[in-house]
């Protein structure tokens, strides 16, 4: 006969992909949030060189994910916080048959009628409003603000402290740099770079650096 102890789902084995400092924020919202849901058996890098990171194993580098996978490793987090580099993984890992798992912070709001993807970061005290869409791969940093009926594209990383008025498109891996604010229904392209406390007052083209009050471009990043 089957006790309840028997039926009680056994939690999921997840590696972390990436060994640096954001890969230290995930695991503590996971050990905050989902510690009975998932067991961490260690993470990868692109440095294999043995190390403990938070009291986690850096089990070697890329190569060994397909191994980890055949050996029963089902999910995996997306621990790296370069946007292209991040994308680029995450295929990879799909590929390879890896669930990418959300980790949203206890502490996180993040409203009912909001649409989320896959493999996110939705880090301490940030905020998604009513009907906003984030698209996979992205990171809310700590402390941001994303209002109502925002768009965040695939990759993309909305820094500490940033607030995004309503009905703003963050485009495909752009890089929002702490403390940047967007007024109402902004545009900012594709790989676009704003940088650390700009405020952003109208469009901002794809693959353009910019930065200041109000924000202005620099330069291309391919200049």
């Amino acid at each position: 006969m089957q006790t309840a102890a028997d039926s009680v789902k056994a939690p999921q084995s997840v590696v972390l992909v990436g060994a640096g400092g954001h890969a230290k924020v995930l695991i503590e919202t996971l050990r905050a949030g989902k510690s009975d849901k998932i067991h961490l058996v260690g993470l990868t890098d692109h440095d294999p060189s043995p190390r403990r990171v938070l009291g986690l194993d850096v089990l070697g580098d890329d190569s060994i994910l397909p191994r980890l996978r055949a050996q029963g490793v089902t999910g995996a987090v997306l621990a790296l916080g370069a946007n292209a580099l991040r994308e680029r993984i995450a295929l990879t890992l799909e590929k390879l048959g890896f669930e990418l798992l959300n980790v949203i912070s206890p502490s996180a709001f993040v409203s009912p009628s909001a649409r989320l993807g896959r493999g996110l970061a939705v880090i301490t005290h940030a905020v998604i409003q009513a009907e906003s869409l984030v698209d996979d791969y992205a990171i809310i940093n700590t402390g941001s603000i994303v209002d109502h009926d925002g768009h965040l594209g695939r990759a993309c990383h909305v820094g500490p402290g940033c607030v995004l008025a309503g009905a703003v498109t963050v485009g495909a891996r752009v890089l929002l740099g702490a403390g940047t604010s967007v007024i109402p229904g902004v545009r900012i392209g594709e790989d676009a770079i704003v940088g650390a406390g700009a405020c952003v007052v109208r469009d901002i083209p794809p693959g353009v650096v910019a930065f200041g009050v109000p924000a202005v471009i620099s330069h291309t990043q391919t200049d």
